[in-house]
């Protein structure tokens, strides 16, 4: 059975869902958890050029906060599970890619992970990182919706 989850997270209510899935998952099979957050590099055309030196440095505070507390709540909820959990982050432009990436770092045997259930135009107009990682993942990957 598995040994090792990763359990991607966004910060999202559904993520968090996930995320105690996850860990409840594992608790019942004994399997130990990795909890990961891809953090949006940060982008120059995305501030005014006035602030742009300000912007970096603020935006990369705010984006490890943020990052802080989404995997923090996935550690804590672990932690009251009593299920070990690890925390990985990684700026990255393909949070897909990352997660996959992550897992294979890891040596997790499985990832949970959410899915917004985009359809139609809205898929593909804004992509569905969970389809990336199902399409380029050589290891099982749990949905949850």
């Amino acid at each position: 059975m598995f040994k090792h989850i990763l359990i991607p997270t966004d910060g999202s209510t559904l993520s968090e869902a996930a995320a105690k899935q996850g860990i409840r998952l594992a608790r019942e099979i004994g399997a130990r958890v990795t909890c990961f957050h891809a953090i949006p590099r940060f982008h120059a055309s995305d501030v005014m050029l006035g602030l742009l030196e300000t912007s970096r440095g603020d935006y990369e505070k705010a984006a490890m906060n943020y990052a802080g507390n989404y995997t923090g709540f996935v550690a804590r909820a672990a932690h009251a599970a009593g299920v070990k959990c690890e925390v990985e982050y990684a700026t990255t432009d393909d949070p897909a890619g990352a997660i996959v990436e992550a897992a294979r770092k890891r040596k997790c045997d499985l990832i949970v992970m959410a899915s917004h259930g985009r359809r139609g135009v809205q898929s593909l107009l804004l992509g569905s990182e969970t389809q990336k990682v199902l399409t380029h993942s050589n290891i099982p990957v749990l949905v949850y919706r």
